[in-house]
């Protein structure tokens, strides 16, 4: 065969990344070697195969990023790895319904099925994949993976929709070793049984530490809510009300402001910025990746490869109860929307016992007569990432594709927090003389925080759809929402400003149904409705 040779030696650097002696970014490099030498030998690749009928691939696995989700890079990263293991690779992109998901794995006659997704909605839709497979009769392995997936979900949530193997697949390193498993021809079976029982253990585990779960009843949470003292306490106003609005923001000012440490998890390198740059085990290989991004990034400077584009909106606020109320004006008597916040229900108990938190608690009650505000934005570095990132993939460079949108999601956060420094020093201006490293910043050393809906402190992605509306998100930045709220272009961030100097990250955690139906009331939803976008968060 033609590509022998070659495929041989793609075998081998994809053993050794299984073994563990190549990192990712040296794999996704050899790929990039490889794709473009068999583009060239294609077409005689292809005459070869119809003479001997030899597909030569280990397996064919079709790979989406699951509807209403945008995000794909950790999918493209197992699609590189996977080809470099000689598996045919067929790969949907995002936002794909299950039909079509379905519809094209009968179409190709796939061995697997692979499923990716970052927002928690997604877990959702997965176990609907796997429902429908279930139904349609397939009988083929159903694999697992993204940020917001677990190993427990996959198997308390996904696997009891399907009776075939439903594999949650940890990253990228491991995604060879799955698949192998799954099409071997002597140990299939015993793989498959040893992660049935493995996944049964799980979930029996699992429903114990539900029931054995402990929550105040949501008035008991409520009485021991974060008791910040608002007498004396001025809340500083804003140097303007409404809106204001960024177009094509400067990239130089956003470099000094990139948090590196998650660009290199994005590639599976596991250690701190810059300390992994001397790290014994993987130094080498951060080093000269990082000299890329840098090339890279000069590069998205210098060209204007993106036009960053944001917007963020200060309005008078007050609490009432767990809700935020945002008014037209500073006279206060038109309410212009309503900020639902959810509140900790663990049980507290001893002297020293937390509150229960909720972010309401960081804005002035309503009946202290206190004039509070609140701040919202929304940022991204724009659909341009999208389209480099294409124009890499026609010439079959996949190590580009990757680093275009890893850096596009840098500079987006970078955008975020340098448009947080600004609100602190200039546009709030509660912190006019703060003077903070790069590292401060990071490690949230500033006064205020900024949550966003979908995160741990506020876990409800529909609450994006109401900061959306009072940014007018969609005309002042290009963002749009999916049906599951997840941000396209997928290089966004938004979320919430609080100024309050108690104000901290938390976690929301398990709820129990009185707040649920609560806050279902609240919002003006159904309860089911309620209950399937918190379904993570549910003790019950």
């Amino acid at each position: 065969m033609i590509e022998g040779p070659l495929m041989d030696r793609m075998n081998v650097v994809g053993d050794l990344f299984g073994a563990g002696k190549m990192f990712l970014p040296q794999v996704v490099k050899s790929a990039r070697v490889m794709k473009k030498a068999v583009a060239h030998l294609i077409p005689f690749i292809e005459e070869e195969k119809e003479g001997s009928g030899d597909t030569r691939a280990k397996g064919k696995i079709l790979m989406a990023t699951v509807k209403g989700d945008v995000h794909d890079i950790g999918k493209n990263i197992v699609g590189v790895v996977l080809q470099c293991n000689n598996y045919d690779v067929v790969d949907l992109g995002v936002m794909v319904p299950a039909e079509t998901i379905l519809e094209e794995a009968k179409k190709h006659k796939v061995d697997i099925i692979g499923l990716s997704g970052l927002i928690t909605p997604s877990l959702d839709e997965m176990c609907y994949v796997a429902a429908e497979m279930q139904r349609q009769g397939f009988d083929i392995p159903l694999l697992i993976g993204g940020a917001t997936t677990s190993k427990v979900h996959t198997a308390v949530k996904i696997a009891p929709n399907y009776e075939n193997p439903a594999i949650y697949v940890t990253d990228a390193s491991r995604a060879v070793g799955v698949a192998s498993a799954l099409l071997s021809d002597t140990g299939k079976e015993e793989y498959v049984k040893e992660i049935a029982d493995d996944y049964k253990q799980m979930a029996e585990k699992h429903a114990a530490g539900r029931k054995d779960t402990v929550v105040f009843p949501i008035e008991k949470a409520r009485a021991n809510k974060v008791p910040v003292d608002w007498q004396g306490y001025e809340p500083p106003k804003p140097e303007f009300l409404g809106l204001k609005v960024f177009e094509g923001y400067d990239l130089g000012e956003l470099v000094s402001r990139i948090d590196w440490t998650p660009f290199f998890r994005t590639w599976d390198l596991a250690g701190a910025y810059p300390a992994i740059l001397e790290d014994k085990v993987v130094g080498e290989t951060a080093t000269s990746l990082f000299n890329d991004a840098q090339a890279m990034l000069q590069r998205i400077v210098g060209e204007g490869w993106f036009k960053p584009r944001g917007v963020i909106g200060f309005w008078p606020a007050n609490a009432v109860g767990d809700d935020i109320e945002l008014y037209t004006d500073d006279s206060r008597s038109t309410v212009k929307a309503t900020v639902h916040t959810l509140r900790q229900q663990m049980e507290r108990k001893g002297a020293n016992a937390r509150p229960n938190f909720a972010l309401a608690d960081y804005i002035a009650p309503k009946d202290t007569g206190l004039a509070d505000y609140f701040g919202g934005f929304a940022v991204t570095t724009g659909d341009e990432v999208e389209q480099r990132a294409k124009e890499f993939e026609k010439d079959h460079d996949d190590y580009s594709s990757i680093m275009v949108k890893a850096m596009g999601d840098r500079l987006a956060e970078a955008f975020a927090e340098r448009m947080h420094e600004r609100v602190r020093k200039e546009f709030w201006g509660f912190e006019p003389d703060e003077d903070l490293s790069n590292e401060d910043l990071v490690s949230e050393k500033y006064r205020g925080i900024r949550p966003a809906p979908g995160y741990p402190a506020c876990p409800d992605h529909t609450e994006k759809r109401t900061l959306f509306d009072i940014l007018e998100a969609e005309a002042n930045t290009g963002l749009e929402l999916t049906e599951s709220f997840a941000m396209f272009p997928a290089a966004a961030v938004s979320g919430y400003y609080f100024a309050h100097p108690d104000a901290a990250y938390f976690g929301v955690g398990r709820i129990h149904k009185d707040q649920v139906e609560d806050y279902a009331k609240r919002k003006g939803m159904e309860l089911s409705v309620v209950e399937r976008w918190l379904q993570p968060n549910l003790a019950y």
